[in-house]
């Protein structure tokens, strides 16, 4: 590895510890966190190699930090259309094209004519500071709770929840497929030697691998309101991502709405559903519509073996105890359990709702959804089986 190469120690220190790009190394690092949310496979070793080749290539400058993210980042060439994505939602511009130079302009300056400090910025300083100014936007609005987001920032966080990619971890099932490697399949091993005559080789075979299903259950009550939307389109962007994703509103009746999640605009998905959905904005009865989920759902084994998501603040209006047996019932059929409360990030929070304190036993994992950066985090769970039961 010679001196300049993307790995070396003191590029690597400088970028990172200069305090003079404290805060551009702060953004490059929000940025990777993007690229990884949008599903490019970006580990830290990648996000260290970003970060000093950015350094190299100048991070003040869009196309250095275009092709130096890109370069480092992306390790297949199916993930250049998803990092194209998030860069211009993270930093509000459109990808440099390769091979579009700007053009070069002579300057003619009078001799005895100071060069003043105090000039205004121009060219790519100019473009550098916007981006930058565009970047620690995207960076605040990650952690603001969505609801207190105004409508500007919300029609931001839309685009950026377009790019959100939430899928189920993958399982071993019954069935084998031929393979070079795993155990002998002796049935097509016999039949191969009764054709041929003599016993030439060993055939063997290893078990499929398939994506478990996804279930959310979203509560689409009153107290739930400023949360539905941004929840509604983690939905829409899970049946995207995989079609057989199911999702069901919940509130004082169950509804199907994963046909409607299915249309590829989101806007005109979420108008779908908002057209089927009768209940919004109204009470709460968790137990009975996890039990109508049960009995009508999860025994045609939609729930049977899937990571099952459920949104909600978990304020029940009737009795708890129906909604603890269903509960119960859920946590033996479901792979995996996650319940997803927005209140859950405030400080001081304490799941003394009647229906959380009912639910809480039959979670594995308690998280909070209650921002952007909150529900990337929910996407990171979901494939993630260290957690799993």
């Amino acid at each position: 590895m010679n001196a300049r190469s993307p790995l070396d120690a003191a590029t690597l220190r400088a970028a990172a510890n200069a305090p003079t790009r404290r805060d551009g190394v702060e953004v490059l690092v929000g940025f990777a966190r993007t690229v990884r949310a949008a599903g490019v496979a970006a580990d830290p070793e990648r996000v260290r190699v970003f970060l000093a080749a950015a350094a190299e290539l100048g991070a003040d400058r869009r196309e250095g930090t275009y092709w130096a993210g890109r370069l480092a980042l992306c390790s297949a060439p199916q993930e250049v259309a998803r990092y194209d994505a998030a860069f211009a939602a993270y930093f509000g511009a459109e990808q440099p094209v390769p091979g579009r130079r700007r053009p070069r302009v002579d300057v003619e300056r009078a001799v005895g004519v100071p060069d003043t400090a105090s000039a205004p910025p121009q060219g790519d300083e100019r473009d550098g500071e916007a981006r930058v100014a565009a970047a620690d936007r995207t960076e605040i609005l990650r952690r603001r709770d969505i609801a207190s987001l105004d409508p500007a920032a919300r029609a931001e966080l839309r685009r950026l929840l377009a790019l959100l990619r939430p899928a189920a971890p993958s399982r071993r099932t019954r069935r084998h497929r031929p393979a070079r490697h795993g155990r002998i399949d002796r049935t097509r091993t016999v039949r191969a030697a009764l054709r041929t005559g003599e016993l030439d080789r060993l055939h063997r075979a290893e078990r499929t691998v398939r994506p478990r299903r996804l279930v959310l259950l979203l509560d689409v009550s009153g107290s739930m309101a400023p949360y539905a939307d941004a929840l509604l389109r983690f939905g829409h962007a899970a049946v995207r991502r995989r079609p057989g994703t199911e999702v069901f509103t919940v509130g004082t009746r169950l509804t199907r709405i994963s046909r409607e999640l299915g249309h590829t605009d989101p806007d005109r998905a979420l108008a779908a559903a908002s057209g089927v959905v009768p209940d919004f904005s109204g009470g709460t009865r968790l137990g009975d519509q996890l039990h109508a989920f049960l009995t009508h759902w999860g025994r045609r084994g939609v729930a049977r073996g899937a990571v099952v998501v459920i949104a909600s603040d978990g304020w029940e209006r009737g009795d708890p105890e129906p909604l603890a047996v269903a509960m119960a019932r859920l946590h033996r059929l479901a792979h995996r359990v996650i319940w997803v409360n927005p209140h859950r990030a405030r400080d001081g929070y304490q799941p003394l709702a009647a229906g959380m304190a009912a639910a809480l036993p039959y979670v594995d994992d308690f998280v909070a959804g209650h921002s952007l950066a909150a529900l990337e985090e929910l996407c990171a769970l979901l494939v993630d089986e260290r957690g799993a039961r």
